[in-house]
C-alpha cells in the first residue's frame, strides 16, 4: 500500500470546498469524508440529481450506503472503474491513498464535462490528436523503411546459452 500524502489530501479537501462553495467540517481527511455525506453533496454539485438520497444519520450500514451511492454516481460521471475506491477503504480506513486517487480522478474528469465551470483538480487532460492518413501517405510511410531498420540478425542463434537450471560457462 502506498503511503499517505497529507498535501494531496489537503488539496482534495480544498477542491471539494471550492466546488461546494461552503467550508467543510474540521477534522482529518478520512473523518470529514467517512459518512459519505460530503461526497454525495459533491456529486450533486457536479451533476445535479446524481445522488437522490443522502443518509445523514443512522447506523454504519446506512452511512456506507452514501459511499456506495457516491461510487455509482462517480462511475456514471466517467471516473474509471479501476480508480474507484472500495467502501471499506474509506469507512474502515483501510486504504486512504486510494480514496485520494479516486477523488483526484473525479476532479480530472470534470474537465471533460463542458457544463462544469468550477475549479479543476490535477493536471489538464490531454486531448486526442487523431491523425488521418490517406492511402498514398500510408504506403509512403510503410515503404520508406530501409533494410537496415528491419532487424536482421544474420543467423544469430541461442546455442550455447543453456537451458533452465544450467550454469553459465564463461
Amino acid at each position: 500500500m502506498v503511503g499517505r500524502n497529507k498535501e494531496l489530501e489537503q488539496e482534495v479537501l480544498d477542491w471539494i470546498a471550492a466546488v461546494m462553495e461552503e467550508p467543510l467540517p474540521p477534522g482529518a481527511f478520512e473523518d470529514v469524508l467517512k459518512d459519505g455525506v460530503v461526497l454525495c453533496k459533491l456529486m450533486n454539485k457536479l451533476e445535479p440529481g446524481s445522488v437522490n438520497k443522502i443518509q445523514t444519520s443512522g447506523g454504519s450500514f446506512k452511512l456506507m450506503e452514501n459511499i456506495e451511492r457516491f461510487q455509482k454516481a462517480a462511475k456514471k460521471y466517467g471516473v474509471p472503474h479501476e480508480e474507484i475506491f472500495q467502501t471499506a477503504d474509506l469507512f474502515e480506513r483501510r486504504n486512504i491513498p486510494q480514496v485520494v486517487i479516486s477523488l483526484y480522478s473525479l476532479g480530472r474528469i470534470t474537465q471533460k464535462h463542458p457544463e462544469y465551470k468550477g475549479p479543476s483538480l490535477g493536471p489538464k487532460m490531454a486531448e486526442a490528436d487523431k491523425k488521418v492518413w490517406d492511402e498514398d501517405q500510408q504506403r509512403a510511410l510503410r515503404e520508406g523503411q530501409i533494410g537496415l531498420q528491419m532487424g536482421q540478425n544474420k543467423g544469430a542463434t541461442q546455442t550455447g546459452q543453456g537451458a533452465f537450471g544450467n550454469s553459465r560457462h564463461m
